[in-house]
């Protein structure tokens, strides 16, 4: 089930382009969320990381060249997604097949110690209110004390005239900055779902999709996600990086 390399550039390549039409100032997000991981483990000889809902690995591999020492464990349920990630950033993580807020998903992480820092990026939404209470909750197990919750996600305002003003700042902003036009979201996964290379990891996607159903999340302000976090055991919460609705939303353990 292998994917050569030249097909997984190909196929990030084009992931990349995508992903700069919905996160808004993107590349800076990623940044902002380096600079909180580097702060929270300045101390640590070699750090370990936690990347929730990992993708292709974008930004486990951004971490990976801004602290070549940590260790980073990456965890998706995409079997596409982590396929393209293991073949075109090997060295910037271990990824690991796991849905995350399901029973038992953390035993598969293999982790040895407890964590320095975890870290997500337009993941958690897709989580139902019970499960990401659940997942923070277990979270706040796993982490060192001083250790942190790292959250980039778009976070709406509550009630509509805001969360329409949030909403429409930020997607003005992701268009001024837009340079690839014509590359969303549907057609990438159209396009890449009739790639040869691909067709097994999609047969199992599919398969993995209709045994999970819909798993639509809940669409939770940011008041409401620190409300959670404070519930499951973060004593520390506040944003570190605001453009429209999109944020660095940042819990620490006490």
């Amino acid at each position: 089930m292998g994917v050569s390399m030249a097909t997984a550039g190909r196929w990030l390549e084009r992931w990349e382009r995508q992903q700069q039409r919905y996160a808004v100032d993107r590349e800076e997000r990623f940044t902002v969320i380096a600079d909180v991981v580097e702060h929270v483990t300045a101390r640590r000889v070699r750090p370990l990381l936690l990347d929730l809902g990992c993708g292709p690995g974008s930004l486990a591999a951004r971490l990976a060249g801004r602290l070549p020492r940590a260790e980073i464990v990456a965890v998706d349920m995409d079997p596409v997604l982590l396929e393209l990630g293991r073949t075109h950033h090997p060295d910037a993580a271990r990824y690991v097949d796991a849905v995350i807020g399901d029973d038992g998903w953390t035993d598969a992480l293999g982790l040895d110690r407890p964590l320095d820092a975890a870290v997500s990026t337009t993941a958690l939404h897709y989580l139902s209110e019970p499960t990401l209470l659940r997942t923070y909750r277990r979270l706040a197990g796993l982490l060192r004390p001083g250790g942190a919750l790292v959250n980039g996600d778009h976070f709406p305002q509550p009630g509509p005239p805001l969360s329409e003003l949030t909403a429409s700042v930020g997607r003005r902003r992701a268009e001024r900055s837009r340079t690839h036009a014509h590359e969303d979201w549907e057609s990438w996964w159209a396009d890449a779902a009739q790639d040869p290379e691909l067709a097994d990891l999609f047969a199992q996607r599919e398969r993995r999709r209709a045994a999970q159903g819909s798993g639509a999340g809940d669409d939770l302000t940011a008041t409401r996600h620190a409300e959670l976090l404070r519930e499951a055991g973060f004593r520390h919460v506040t944003s570190v990086w605001q453009f429209g609705d999109s944020r660095v939303l940042v819990a620490v353990k006490a």
